[in-house]
C-alpha cells in the first residue's frame, strides 16, 4: 500500500492553499531589483533609454470643463400672471439691450387688476376733493375739526388702496409709465409686454406663441456673456490641489481662467469634483453650455520627475521605472503623483542623469520576472 508524499495529512487542502499564497507573496517580495540584460539583447529588442532631468517647467494636466453663466449674470423671465403667450418679440441667441421688449402676454387677470386700478383712482380722486372741501369749510368756521380729520383719514385710505393697485400691476410686469397712463386716461390694455432688466443674450426660449402659461412659468433666459465660468470636472482620485488664483488655459482658444473654488462634494454619478474658474478677458471664444478642455499646471518639486507614460511598469499595484545599470537594468519603485496625458509625474529614489527605459519596457519586464524564476 502506497503512502502519500504530501507533507499535509488528508483533508488539509486549505493548508496547501495558504502555503501557495504565502509562497507567491514571498516570491514577489524577493524578486530581485537588478537583472542582467546583454547589450546584444538590448539592441535586438529595440530598447531605448533617456536620461532623467529635473525639468523646472510646468507639467500640464488636461480635464474637461463646461462653460456656465454665473447666477448673478442670468435673468429668468417668468410670466407674472396666468395667460396666453401672444407674441415672442426676440429670437434665441439675439443680443438685447436693457429695457428691450421680450414677450407679450394676454391675460384675464390683467384686466381685473386694471379694473381695480381704475376704481381705486376714482375713489382717491373723490376722497381728495372731499378732503379739500371739508378743509375749506373748516377754515370758514362752518364745520367742526373732526370732519376734517375724518376726510383726511378717508383720503389716506383711498391713496393706500390706489398704491396697492399700482403695485399689483407692477408685479404683473407692467411698467410704471404705462400704469400712470391707464390711471389718467381710464383706458385699460389687454396685454402686458415683459422687458429685459439687463443687457445680454437670449439663451433659452421655453414657450411658443399661442401657448397657455401659469403664473411664474419660465418663458425665456437672458444671460450676460461678458462674465463666464468654467466648471472643471476632476476625478475624485486626483490628489493634486490647485489653490484659488491659479491660472488655467483653455485648449484651442486664446483664453485663460482663474480658479475661484473647488467643490467640497463629489458627484454621485460621475465620481468627480468640480473646480470652478472665472474666464479672463474677452469671452467671445466660448459659449454657455459648451464643453471645452483645460490645462491645469502641476508644479515640479524636489524629488518629483516628469517621465513618459511608456516608461512606467507595474507589478501588482506597485509602479516601477527600469533604470539602466552597468550590466542591465534595475527595477526602481516609484509613486505616481499624477498622470497628464502621455506624461506622468512620479516620485521615488531617482537621480538626475540616470537612464530609464522608455521603449521595449514590456520585454524588460519579462526579463525581470524571468530573473526571479531562474534564481
Amino acid at each position: 500500500m502506497k503512502t502519500s508524499s504530501s507533507p499535509f495529512p488528508a483533508g488539509s487542502a486549505w493548508a496547501m492553499a495558504v502555503m501557495c499564497i504565502l509562497t507567491a507573496t514571498t516570491q514577489a517580495a524577493d524578486r530581485p531589483a537588478k537583472f542582467t540584460v546583454p547589450n546584444s539583447q538590448i539592441q535586438a529588442l529595440g530598447i531605448q533609454t533617456t536620461p532623467l532631468q529635473n525639468d523646472t517647467d510646468l507639467v500640464k494636466a488636461s480635464y474637461p470643463a463646461h462653460v456656465v453663466v454665473p447666477p448673478e449674470a442670468e435673468q429668468v423671465i417668468s410670466s407674472p400672471v396666468a395667460g396666453l403667450v401672444a407674441q415672442l418679440l426676440v429670437q434665441q441667441n439675439q443680443v438685447v439691450p436693457s429695457g428691450a421688449p421680450l414677450v407679450r402676454i394676454v391675460s384675464p387677470e390683467l384686466g381685473q387688476l386694471q379694473l381695480q386700478l381704475l376704481q381705486a383712482t376714482v375713489r382717491a380722486t373723490l376722497a381728495r376733493q372731499a378732503a379739500q372741501r371739508e378743509h375749506a369749510l373748516f377754515d370758514e368756521g362752518i364745520i367742526a375739526k373732526r370732519r376734517v380729520q375724518e376726510a383726511r383719514a378717508a383720503l389716506q385710505e383711498a391713496e393706500a388702496t390706489l398704491n396697492q393697485a399700482k403695485a399689483a400691476l407692477r408685479l404683473s410686469g407692467m411698467p410704471s409709465a404705462t400704469i400712470e397712463r391707464i390711471a389718467t386716461s381710464g383706458k385699460p390694455q389687454d396685454s402686458v409686454t415683459l422687458l429685459a432688466t439687463q443687457a445680454g443674450i437670449v439663451t433659452v426660449i421655453a414657450v411658443k406663441p399661442g401657448q397657455r402659461v401659469e403664473a411664474a412659468t419660465a418663458l425665456l433666459h437672458v444671460a450676460q456673456t461678458d462674465s463666464l465660468w468654467l466648471d472643471i470636472q476632476l476625478p475624485v482620485s486626483e490628489r493634486v490641489g490647485w489653490p484659488a488664483g491659479t491660472q488655467v488655459k483653455v485648449l484651442g482658444r486664446s483664453l485663460t481662467a482663474r480658479i475661484l473654488s473647488v467643490s467640497p462634494t463629489v458627484s454621485h454619478g460621475s465620481q468627480t469634483v468640480v473646480l470652478r474658474a472665472a474666464v479672463e478677458g474677452k469671452t467671445g471664444e466660448v459659449r454657455p453650455g459648451e464643453l471645452v478642455t483645460v490645462e491645469l499646471p502641476i508644479t515640479a518639486t524636489q524629488g518629483n520627475w516628469d517621465v513618459p507614460l511608456s516608461a512606467v511598469v507595474h507589478d501588482g499595484e506597485q509602479a516601477y521605472l527600469l533604470v539602466r545599470t552597468a550590466d542591465g537594468f534595475e527595477a526602481r519603485p516609484v509613486k505616481v503623483v499624477v498622470s497628464a496625458g502621455q506624461r506622468v509625474r512620479v516620485q521615488g529614489p531617482l537621480k538626475e542623469g540616470e537612464q530609464i527605459a522608455i521603449s521595449g519596457v514590456v520585454a524588460l519586464k519579462g526579463a525581470w520576472l524571468d530573473a526571479k524564476e531562474s534564481k
